[in-house]
Parts: C-alpha cells; sequence; structure tokens
C-alpha cells in the first residue's frame, strides 16, 4: 500500500509530497519527501501526523462522566468523586465494560488516539469473587479493542490495600484485591493468550503506593521479569497532596522519591500523574528514562494540581512524557495538550511556556513528545513516520475552519488551541483506515450498545 501525503510531520519536521510506503504486517515500509505526485498511491490532502497513544485509561469510567459535579454538603475533592466512582464500578457487568469501552475507543479513534494503555483493576464480580475465568474482564477490554481497531496495551493492576501501611481494603474496593501470587497467575495468563498478537500488548500496572507493599512490587518485578523482561510497568504516583502527606508519614518519604530509590524505574516505566514533584524529584524522575503519564483534563476536573511541566522539560535530562484521556471527562487529544500548555500558563502568568529554542511552536513540541513519550509508555514501535514503525496516522483536515489557510508549520497550533476532536478526518491503526471523513464503519452498532449500558447503571 502506497500514501501520497501533501505533507507529513515527520521526525525532522514538516515535508511536502511524502510517499508512504506501507508493507503488509501494518508497519511503514519507507518513508520519501519531495516525491513526485505522479508516483502513484492514495493522494491525502490534508496534514499527517504520527499517531498518538492514550497512556492511561479507566474505560468504564466514560459512562459516568458529568455525573459528579454537583457539589455536595461535605465539600468536594478528589476522594468524594472516588467515592462515587466506586459505587459505580460495583454494579458493571462484563458485558456492560465491553460496551462502555467499545464506545470509549471509537470516541479516542474519532479524536486522534491510536493506541490506549487501559489501566484495568474491575477484575472481579460484583461481590468481589473471580469470574469463572478469571481474566474474563481483562478479555472484554481486548475485544472491546480489537472490535474498534485501536491498539491496546493492557495493563492489569494489582490492588491489596486502602492506604499505607497496608490497611485493610474496604468493601467497595472488593472488585479490585489479589494476592501477589493471583495476580502474576493473571498477568502471566494474558501474557500467553496475547504473545505476538500485533494489536495487543500486555504489562501490568500497580494502583500506587498505597494501594501496594514494598513486597508485592519487588515480587511482581521479578516475576514480569521472567515473563517479558520488556513489558511496561504502570503506577499512579503523586496525584494529591494527601497522598504525598500519607506517603511521608509512612515512609519519610514523598512518593516519587520513595519509588525512584527503591523501585527505580526506567524505560519501562510510566508515572501516572507525577503531579506533586519537588524541583529535585522532576529532575530525578527526568534522568530515570521513565515516562509522566500526563491527563490534564481529568487532572483539572479532579482538581488534582498542576504538574511542573517546565522544570521537568528543563532538567539536564529533559524529561519524557505521554498524555492520557484517564476518567474520559473530555476524549480529544487536542484537549489534554492544550490544557496541559494553559495550566503552565496560568501558573507562571506567561504564554508559550512549553515551547523551546529548538522549536518554537508549543502545540508542535507536546504533540512530537507525547507520541514519542507515548509509544514508549506502551512499549509499541510507534510515535513516528519513520521506517520500521506502526503505520498509525492521523489526517488532519484543511477544510476545517481551524485550519483554513495554515500552512503546516502552523497546524498543530491551530488545531490544539483553536480546534477540537473535530479537526480529526481519518485515523490508521497499523495500516488499516479506523475512521474515514470522521466515521468509524461501527459507531452506529457501538453508540446504541454503550448508551444501553448506561442506561442501565443510572436506572
Amino acid at each position: 500500500m502506497r500514501l501520497h501525503a501533501a505533507a507529513a510531520l515527520l521526525p525532522d519536521g514538516w515535508a511536502e509530497d511524502v510517499a508512504i510506503e506501507l508493507d503488509g504486517e501494518g508497519r511503514i515500509a519507507g518513508v520519501t519527501p519531495r516525491a513526485a505526485r505522479e508516483s502513484g498511491g492514495e493522494r491525502i490532502e490534508g496534514f499527517v501526523v504520527p499517531g498518538m497513544p492514550n497512556v492511561h485509561s479507566h474505560a468504564f469510567q466514560r459512562a459516568m462522566a458529568g455525573l459528579t459535579e454537583l457539589r455536595t454538603d461535605s465539600g468536594d475533592s478528589f476522594w468524594t468523586w472516588r467515592d462515587l466512582m466506586y459505587r459505580f464500578a460495583g454494579r458493571i457487568t462484563p458485558d456492560q465494560v465491553h460496551d462502555i469501552a467499545a464506545w470509549a475507543y471509537v470516541e479516542m479513534l474519532k479524536g486522534g488516539y491510536t493506541a490506549v494503555g487501559e489501566f484495568h483493576y474491575l477484575h472481579h464480580d460484583t461481590s468481589g469473587r473471580p469470574y469463572a475465568d478469571p481474566a474474563e474482564m481483562s478479555h472484554r477490554i481486548a475485544e472491546a479493542a480489537l472490535a474498534t481497531g485501536i491498539a491496546l496495551t493492557h495493563l492489569p493492576v494489582l490492588y491489596q490495600f486502602s492506604g499505607f501501611g497496608a490497611r485493610p481494603p474496604t468493601t467497595a474496593q472488593a472488585r479490585f484485591i489479589h494476592s501477589t501470587e493471583g495476580f502474576m497467575r493473571l498477568v502471566e495468563g494474558l501474557h500467553r493468550h496475547y504473545r505476538g498478537h500485533r494489536d495487543v500488548r500486555v504489562g501490568l500496572a500497580f494502583h500506587s503506593l498505597r494501594a501496594v507493599d514494598p513486597g508485592a512490587i519487588a515480587e511482581s518485578l521479578a516475576a514480569l521479569k521472567a515473563i517479558d523482561p520488556a513489558a511496561p510497568v504502570h503506577i499512579h504516583v503523586a496525584e494529591q497532596r494527601r497522598e504525598v502527606d500519607d506517603c511521608v508519614a509512612w515512609s519519610g518519604e514523598r512518593p516519587v522519591q520513595w519509588l525512584l530509590g527503591h523501585a527505580r524505574p526506567d524505560v519501562r516505566w510510566c508515572l501516572v500523574h507525577a503531579t506533586h514533584l519537588e524541583p529535585d524529584e522532576a529532575r530525578a524522575l527526568a534522568a530515570s528514562g521513565a515516562v509522566a503519564g500526563l491527563c490534564p483534563t481529568t487532572e483539572a476536573n479532579l482538581g488534582d494540581g498542576i504538574f511542573p511541566a517546565r522544570d521537568y522539560f528543563c532538567a539536564p535530562v529533559p524529561g519524557r512524557i505521554g498524555i492520557g484521556s484517564d476518567s474520559h471527562v473530555e476524549i480529544s487529544v487536542a484537549a489534554e495538550l492544550r490544557m496541559l500548555e494553559y495550566s503552565q500558563r496560568l501558573s507562571l502568568e506567561r504564554r508559550s511556556v512549553l515551547a523551546s529554542g529548538r522549536q518554537p511552536s508549543p502545540a508542535a513540541r507536546l504533540y512530537t513528545d507525547a507520541a514519542l513519550g507515548g509509544a514508549r509508555a506502551l512499549a509499541i514501535d510507534g510515535g513516528r513516520i519513520a521506517q520500521g514503525c506502526r503505520a498509525d496516522l492521523v489526517v488532519l483536515d484543511r477544510e476545517h475552519p481551524a485550519l483554513w489557510n495554515k500552512s503546516p508549520a502552523q497546524a498543530l497550533d491551530a488545531w490544539t488551541f483553536a480546534g477540537d476532536a473535530s479537526c480529526v478526518r481519518d485515523v490508521m491503526v497499523a495500516g488499516a483506515w479506523r475512521v474515514r471523513e470522521r466515521h468509524h464503519p461501527r459507531e452506529a452498532e457501538l453508540s446504541r450498545r454503550y448508551r444501553a449500558a448506561q442506561a442501565a447503571l443510572l436506572g
């Protein structure tokens, strides 16, 4: 298959008249800028950019987006939101998980994402007992991804305690809880089942430092090394100030400080949120090679705080980021990048904070960094339009009003700061078109199933 893009974002910048050769395995076989227009292949008149990985998703939460905003007498916080989320999660069936996830993944594709990291802790039935197949819920997530065509990095989550110091889990957390041994049986079985699958990758996640103990982390990492030493590892960390204070009371160290000193995260790791960092932690996290998985719209919605992006990017070893839509209050690549830059502007009272001398466009800098960092976090060969990479591509519509009369160099800023998800016209995953002219071929069917699942949960 051959594509001929009027303009494409390559690793060294924008190029025009780019021929992109695809092989039969969903990879890019060759890239030729300034190719003759008569060289053949499908002509793409829009702006072609690498597909964006979504590094952090709780797909089931899409069905409750917008339903937790009413003020309560006791005051609103992440922790009151979490109580509402637990009640919602306590009712969901495997069929509903599939239908909600499938619709969320359609929305991701239409919003410019081509891969998703599903941070999955909804393991057991409503009473907290394992299903006959302990991987039942995980398989439903994979089936939803395969039904839509998005690439999946599945991240089953180890969740054991309700707080630091191995506090016993609450009744509301019963669906999430595993022993370390049982959890690693789940992970090993999923690795075995999906080994070699082009569009399903399996890693693991620790819910947070408050939900596991040091022994479980060490034991799980040792077991994972024997199963797949390249598998990705994710963890929520330092999302809330209370979490930081509780970690200091437990260990004498801040969460990222403890993690860097004891678990020693490396390039396989994604530290999700990492919102509350001291400057020395930001420098050390950047030097570790791990990716900071930022979810700006969710972090804003939950009142988490503002990630110190400037310090992180300006570290001696510049930090790596990925972006995720997390609780899915909004599903749009542009929205996450916009919120990331705008939060820095509000905090520092400056404009174009995250641009750099090398890249004066803040959106272009953030897009390329997040695409590369996201691919690393999900352990996929993506994030670039280059030979050997996955053929994951997004086409921005030159005929969208936000992109009228824009040059390639202006396209990402126009999309991020003046456009929205509707700027995305076509989306390719592993060499197959999944969205054409803003339409997913299964969206009518999957939207009906999602609506029915949501109605049953809210009824």
